[in-house]
């Protein structure tokens, strides 16, 4: 990893037009949860603004290591509190910063 720099997920949701409401009230439940866990940096959710984008949402968020990031998602509770993101396909995947 460069420089020390934490890691970034991105994670990309496939979410239907009519159920924004439902999905942000998950992915704030997951994000309570997660804050709370060692390892976790910061995280926020964008929106898309052009029509038609494939995905409406895409999370992105920063962990000190691959493995405090396992270890969240990987627990009981998240398994718990992540259940109303379940019905929203997720595209994740972990990035290093290469170039600023």
């Amino acid at each position: 990893m460069a420089d020390n720099q934490p890691l970034v997920l991105i994670n990309a949701f496939e979410v239907p037009p009519d159920a924004d409401d439902d999905f942000i009230d998950g992915w704030e439940a997951a994000r309570d949860y997660l804050e709370e866990q060692p390892g976790y940096v910061d995280t926020a959710l964008h929106r898309a603004v052009s029509p038609g984008a494939d995905f409406r949402f895409v999370n992105v968020a920063r962990w000190q290591s691959v493995e405090d990031f396992q270890a969240a998602i990987q627990s009981a509770g998240f398994q718990e509190v992540s259940q109303g993101l379940a019905a929203y396909r997720p595209h994740p995947g972990l990035y290093e910063v290469i170039r600023t």
